[in-house]
C-alpha cells in the first residue's frame, strides 16, 4: 500500500509497481508448458553481475533449457530488461502463498539459483513443497542478522534449512550457517571475479580517453557521490600536478548536482555528453573530465592509475572489482565492511579506506608522489583478482548432480 501511494510521485516505486502488473500474463507469452527452465534471481543491478558468470555457462551448458530471469528492484530490471542472455525477464511479484504458488505453476523451474541473498519465505516454501532445488550463490552471512538470533525456536533459520545448497564466499560464513546446523555449504568464493577477469581481454579502447589521457596519469573516481567529490576539491584545485587529470563517474546523473561541482573547481572540464563540441586538441588540455552516462565505467577504468569508489560515505561502497582488475589501487570511503572484497583488499595493501579529508590527502599524496608504492599496491589488488577461485566452475560442477540435460 504504501509504494502504491508512493508511486504517484516517486519515479522508482512507480516502476516497482507498474512492473508487477499483469507479471502472470508476461510469463505465459514466454514459457511453454513442455519448456525446461533455469531459473536465476536477483535482487538489483549488482546482483545481477555476481549471476551473469553462471548465466553464461548456464546458457552454454544446456543450450535445450530456457534462462528465465527475475528481479526484485527496478534499477536492476530497468537496466537489464533487455539482456540477450536471458529468455524471460521479469519483476518477481510480491511473496505471498498464492503469488508462490502461481508463479512456481506457471514457470515450473528446475531449479532456482538465488544471488547472494534475498531469501523469500513463502517461494522457499513452495519450491521445497514441489521438490525444486534451490541454491544460492555469492552469498554472505553476519552475525546480526536475523538467522542466527539465540533463541529456541528460530523461525528464520529454519525457513533458511529449506535451501538446497549454499555457495558462500567465506568461512565465516559457513560458520555461521553451521552454528544453526545448515552443513549444505561451499566455500565457492564471488562470482564476481568470474566476470572481471573476463573484463581485461575484451577490448577497453576508448578513443576519447586516449586523447583525454594523452601522457598523463590518470585518477578514474567511479559511481561517486557529492560526498566524495567534495574530497577531490582541494587536490583539484591547490594540488593537481602537470602530469595528472581526473575522471568523474558520478553513481547519479543529476545534472544540477554536477554543474554545482564543476562550479567549486578550478580546472578545465568536459563532460562526455558534451564530447560533440569538443575538439580533440581541447580534450587532451583538459585536466577533469565529467562520464555523465553509463555502460562504458569498466573500460574507462583500464586506463587509470588509481581508482576511488564511491559510496563510503553513504549506504555502503560501490564495486571495487573491475577496478582493481586492471592493477590499479583502491580508495574508498569508511563504509566498506560489508563487502569481503574490500575487507580483503585493505588487509593485503591494495585498498585504502579514509574516514575523513585528512586521510584523503595522505594517502593520495602517498600514491601519487611515491611510484613504487603506487605499482606495489596495484599489483597486489591485481592478484587478489586473479587468484581467486573459479567460483563458477565450482557451482556448474555441482548442478550436474541435477541432471537437467
Amino acid at each position: 500500500m504504501a509504494l502504491k501511494l508512493a508511486s504517484n510521485f516517486n519515479k522508482k516505486a512507480k516502476l516497482w509497481v507498474d512492473g508487477r502488473k499483469n507479471w502472470q500474463e508476461k510469463i505465459i507469452s514466454s514459457i511453454q508448458r513442455n519448456d525446461k527452465i533455469l531459473w536465476i534471481h536477483c535482487s538489483s543491478l549488482g546482483e545481477f553481475e555476481q549471476g551473469r558468470p553462471v548465466i553464461e555457462a548456464l546458457r552454454e551448458k544446456y543450450p535445450t533449457h530456457k534462462i528465465a530471469l527475475s528481479f526484485f528492484s527496478p534499477s536492476g530490471y530497468e537496466i537489464r530488461k533487455n539482456y540477450e542472455g536471458a529468455d524471460l525477464i521479469f519483476y518477481l511479484p510480491l511473496d505471498t502463498k498464492s503469488n508462490a504458488k502461481e508463479l512456481i505453476k506457471l514457470l515450473h523451474p528446475d531449479i532456482l539459483i538465488l544471488v547472494k541473498y534475498e531469501y523469500w519465505f513463502n517461494l522457499i516454501t513452495e519450491l521445497n513443497t514441489n521438490k525444486i532445488p534451490t541454491i544460492v550463490v555469492s552469498s554472505i552471512f553476519r552475525e546480526s542478522q536475523n538467522f542466527f538470533k539465540k533463541n529456541g525456536n528460530n523461525w528464520f533459520a529454519k525457513k533458511l534449512s529449506l535451501i538446497n545448497h549454499f555457495f558462500v564466499q567465506n568461512q565465516k560464513s559457513k560458520d555461521l550457517l553451521s552454528s544453526i546446523n545448515i552443513k549444505q555449504v561451499t566455500i565457492a568464493g564471488d562470482t564476481r571475479f568470474d566476470r572481471v577477469k573476463q573484463i581485461i581481454h575484451q577490448n577497453n579502447q576508448l578513443d576519447f580517453m586516449d586523447s583525454f589521457k594523452n601522457d598523463s596519469k590518470l585518477i578514474v573516481v567511479g559511481s561517486s557521490w557529492p560526498k566524495d567529490e567534495e574530497l577531490f576539491i582541494e587536490l583539484i584545485t591547490n594540488k593537481l600536478n602537470d602530469d595528472w587529470k581526473i575522471v568523474f563517474a558520478p553513481h547519479n546523473l543529476n545534472k544540477n548536482e554536477i554543474d554545482s561541482f564543476i562550479s567549486k573547481i578550478n580546472q578545465s572540464t568536459v563532460k562526455f555528453s558534451d564530447l560533440d563540441k569538443t575538439s580533440l586538441e581541447s580534450l587532451s588540455k583538459t585536466k577533469v573530465f565529467i562520464l555523465d552516462t553509463i555502460g562504458i565505467l569498466s573500460k574507462v577504468y583500464s586506463y587509470a592509475d588509481i581508482t576511488y569508489i564511491g559510496g563510503g560515505f553513504g549506504a555502503g561502497i560501490h564495486n571495487t572489482l573491475e577496478a582493481v582488475t586492471f592493477g590499479n589501487p583502491v580508495v574508498f570511503g569508511p563504509k566498506y565492511k560489508k563487502f569481503q572484497e574490500a575487507v580483503d583488499l585493505v588487509e593485503i595493501g591494495g585498498g585504502f579506506s579514509i574516514s575523513n579529508q585528512t586521510d584523503f590527502n595522505t594517502i593520495f599524496k602517498q600514491l601519487m608522489d611515491n611510484e613504487s608504492f603506487r605499482t606495489e599496491a596495484g599489483h597486489k589488488a591485481k592478484n587478489f583478482v586473479m587468484n581467486s577461485p573459479n567460483s563458477t566452475k565450482i557451482i556448474l560442477q555441482y548442478l550436474e548432480k541435477y541432471n537437467f540435460n
